[in-house]
């Protein structure tokens, strides 16, 4: 079954590394733990999002359709990422959430994927 590890983070308290160095070790642990999910096989996709004041929600209200920048809503911690796995079971899933950075100073909400035919 698929699972969608959300990864939530205040984009506010992230850390700006001064140099390239300093992001190379920022992105380390985010590094291993994406290559320890394509080493045991249960990796699908995962991809980073730009932050938040690059987002644009979109509502239709009675055939009107209206653009409005930023998120959908405030809030403390913002959607930063995801990673799409491919698990036995909801134990599985949660035990590579455990694992993720983001959980460590942020939060992964974790859910199945609905498949439809």
């Amino acid at each position: 079954m698929q699972y969608m590890i959300l990864i939530y983070g205040n984009e506010t308290d992230a850390p700006c590394p001064t140099s390239e160095e300093e992001g190379l070790a920022m992105m380390k642990p985010w590094m291993d733990y994406t290559d320890a999910m394509k080493e045991a096989g249960v990796l699908v996709s995962g991809e980073a999002l730009q932050p938040t004041p690059t987002a644009t929600t979109v509502r239709v209200r009675g055939g009107e359709t209206m653009h409005t920048d930023g998120p959908f809503a405030e809030t403390k911690e913002q959607l930063g990422g995801y990673y799409l796995i491919e698990c036995a079971d909801l134990d599985e899933a949660l035990k590579w959430a455990a694992r993720c950075p983001g959980a460590i100073d942020g939060a992964c909400e974790v859910r199945p994927v609905v498949k439809f035919d």
